[in-house]
């Protein structure tokens, strides 16, 4: 008889729950699109980043993360968005500390969700003037495109090749890529003890890329008869609870919920890459981008009283320590 994997921890039981809310996701927000434009489907650690930012050219990717100047003047967009009377923004539901439903309200909270809230403040002066779309990772790119949503909140890494696909803000979080694995495991990071073990990857993430690039032998590929990418990063958590992956990969401040979620996995090592989360919009929306990068000047400013170290302390300090300010920003 074969012998039933063991969820590990009580992060077992709130990742399966986790897992079944995600089914329904793209049901819990309106199905008209309020704002953005047309249907097209029918319906760094350290630094506050508070000065004038770096002047980066424009006409090479050695630098992603440098966007246009910020702005506090409307545009069209901008008018689009106010005269819907709501932004629509793709956001994730089931990233711990980042963007989750509270299961005692029901309520969306987390990082992304305050900045969310500021921009919604910013443009139409109701922080709760949002419709809520919860959007898997491989879809984020393609909401933007088809004007589902104003704007992707949603841990989003910027690098060269999204850039040509949709339009980014000035960064707003460092992270990095790291192995996530039971306390017990042999797999000791993003190295050899990799060889022959499951990992587990969001289709359309980062994390997907860095493993195609050099995967160090390890099995997280789909096959015909196996899956091995899912939809939401915190799929593969439940996996890794199942027994059905050994390991996960993915951004360390995903990574970090997910550990504070199951007592029983952790951080492997220390992160392998570099990465920085943005807001991210159509591109030629340059109005909307530059008045997002407006409200991250503002955010940014304060020192430890600005709002965005509240917004880390109350959410993200406890998992991701010694953070002491946001990314500085670049310009192009």
């Amino acid at each position: 008889m074969a012998k039933k994997p063991r969820l590990r921890g009580w992060g077992g039981v709130t990742g399966m729950a986790a897992a079944c809310v995600l089914t329904a996701a793209v049901t819990l927000g309106p199905i008209a699109y309020g704002s953005g434009g047309g249907d097209d489907d029918g319906a760094r650690l350290g630094g506050q980043g508070i000065g004038q930012g770096v002047a980066v050219q424009a006409d090479d990717c050695t630098d992603p993360e440098a966007s246009l100047t910020p702005s506090g003047a409307d545009g069209p967009t901008i008018d689009k968005i106010k005269q819907a009377g709501k932004l629509v923004v793709g956001v994730d539901q089931n990233s711990f500390r980042w963007g989750y439903r509270d299961p005692a309200t029901g309520s969306l909270e987390g990082f992304d969700i305050d900045l969310v809230k500021a921009i919604a403040q910013n443009i139409l002066g109701d922080p709760d003037a949002v419709i809520y779309r919860a959007i898997p990772t491989n879809q984020r790119i393609d909401a933007i495109q088809k004007d589902k949503v104003d704007i992707v909140v949603r841990t989003m890494t910027i690098n060269c090749a999204r850039i040509k696909q949709v339009a980014f803000s000035t960064a707003y979080f460092q992270a990095g890529q790291q192995v996530l694995a039971p306390k017990g495991s042999s797999i000791t990071g993003y190295d050899d003890s990799l060889k022959g073990k499951r990992v587990c990857t969001a289709t359309g993430s980062t994390a997907y890329d860095a493993l195609k690039a050099k995967s160090f032998g390890a099995v997280f590929e789909d096959t015909a008869d196996v899956k091995r990418t899912v939809p939401n990063q915190l799929d593969c958590l439940v996996r890794l609870q199942t027994g059905e992956a050994d390991a996960v990969v993915t951004d360390n401040a995903l990574a970090a919920g997910q550990a504070a979620q199951d007592p029983a996995v952790e951080l492997k090592d220390k992160p392998f890459t570099t990465e920085y989360y943005g807001v991210a919009t159509k591109i030629g929306k340059d109005d909307l981008v530059r008045r997002i990068n407006q409200v991250l000047v503002d955010y940014r400013k304060g020192g430890s009283d600005s709002p965005w170290m509240k917004a880390y302390r109350t959410w993200l300090a406890s998992d991701l320590k010694g953070i002491s300010g946001p990314p500085p920003p670049k310009y192009r």
